[in-house]
């Protein structure tokens, strides 16, 4: 996917004010780096939508600054980060 097609999805989503600097940290620090993300923040990833999500991740691994991770493994980290949020939001009870 093309730059401007995240940059696209990205500001018709308004995905860049859906979420407060703390929690985006978090959440990059779990997806680029190695860190966890609070039941806060998950809320506020889940809040932010999918849609957002993959194209905020995408347009980062797009950045020559990360130009040396593998996008292979950040795309699995960042939907994993997704899938433990959204498991977390989604059961207030344990069903599993």
């Amino acid at each position: 996917m093309a730059t401007k097609e995240n940059d696209q999805i990205i500001k018709e989503n308004n995905c860049e004010t859906k979420m407060g600097l703390p929690c985006v940290l978090e959440a990059f620090t779990s997806i680029f780096e190695t860190g966890s993300i609070s039941n806060k923040c998950c809320g506020e990833l889940v809040g932010l939508g999918k849609v957002c999500h993959s194209a905020l991740v995408k347009r980062t691994l797009e950045n020559p600054l990360f130009k040396d991770l593998s996008p292979a493994t950040i795309i699995v980290k960042s939907i994993q980060t997704w899938n433990n949020c959204l498991a977390l939001i989604d059961s207030p009870s344990p069903s599993a």
